[in-house]
């Protein structure tokens, strides 16, 4: 299990402390530090369409319109931090975010 976000993330840590707390031992990946691939980007957008930019962020504030205009790949390319968070990964399975859904899919007995 990996799960893709930034260490700052308060969504992120909550995500890491209920899964380890599961039993469970994901694996942190920070996006700031090591950036998403062009693949992994495009598996992401292809998973979770535009979802996967965080327009609520600061970074999305910041960004003038001609910005905001570009790819969903050009801008996780340019700023990781947009990306919403976290995305967590198990095989073949990614989520986006920590709602109740997600929590469910990742805390729920099997």
């Amino acid at each position: 299990m990996i799960i893709y976000g930034i260490s700052t993330c308060d969504t992120v840590r909550k995500a890491r402390k209920a899964l380890e707390g599961a039993g469970l031992a994901p694996m942190f990946r920070d996006v700031r530090a090591e950036p998403l691939s062009a693949s992994e980007i495009a598996e992401f957008e292809t998973a979770f369409g535009d979802k996967i930019v965080n327009r609520a962020s600061t970074t999305w504030r910041g960004l003038s319109e001609a910005e905001r205009a570009a790819s969903v790949a050009d801008l996780l390319g340019a700023h990781p931090a947009l990306m919403k968070r976290p995305v967590i990964r198990e095989g073949g399975k990614l989520t986006l975010g920590w709602t109740p859904a997600v929590q469910a899919q990742w805390l729920s007995p099997k």
